[in-house]
C-alpha cells in the first residue's frame, strides 16, 4: 500500500516513555523498559529537576529512532514542549498522550485527538453529511 509508513521488520518495536516516575515504573514493571548496548534507555523520568531542555532532547532522540513504534508521554509534559508535540507529524513512532496520577486528561489538549476531530470534520463536510 503505497503512502502508508511501515514499521521497519525486525524482530520487534519498542515503547518509549516519558514521564513521572510513577508511570514509569508502572511501566517498567509491565516489562516496557529496555537500555541497549549504549546504555540507552527507551524512557525519561520527569520530575521537578528535569529541564525542559532535557524533555526536548529525549522527545528528539526517541522520534529519530528506528526501533521505537511508540512514544507514551504524559500530557502535562507534553505540555512543556507543546511546540514539538505538535509539529510532529509522522506516523512511526506515534505519540500517545497519557494521563498521570497528579494531572487528569485534558482532550483539549490533545494534538492527536484535535488532528482526528479536524479530519473528521473536514471528511463530513467534504461528503457533505453533517
Amino acid at each position: 500500500m503505497a503512502g502508508r509508513a511501515q514499521i521497519p521488520q525486525k524482530n520487534s518495536a519498542l515503547v518509549a516513555m516519558i514521564a513521572d516516575e510513577d508511570t514509569i515504573v508502572g511501566f517498567l514493571l509491565a516489562g516496557v523498559g529496555n537500555v541497549d548496548l549504549r546504555r540507552k534507555t527507551n524512557y525519561l523520568i520527569v520530575d521537578s529537576k528535569t529541564t525542559v531542555k532535557q524533555i526536548e532532547d529525549a522527545f528528539k532522540e526517541f522520534t529519530a529512532r528506528e526501533d521505537i513504534a511508540v512514544i507514551m508521554i504524559s500530557q502535562y509534559v507534553a505540555n512543556m514542549i507543546r511546540f514539538l508535540v505538535d509539529s510532529y507529524n509522522k506516523a512511526i513512532p506515534a505519540i500517545l498522550e497519557i494521563p498521570s496520577k497528579d494531572h487528569p486528561y485534558d482532550p483539549t489538549h490533545d494534538s492527536i485527538l484535535s488532528r482526528v476531530k479536524y479530519l473528521f470534520s473536514a471528511e463530513s463536510v467534504a461528503s457533505g453529511r453533517r
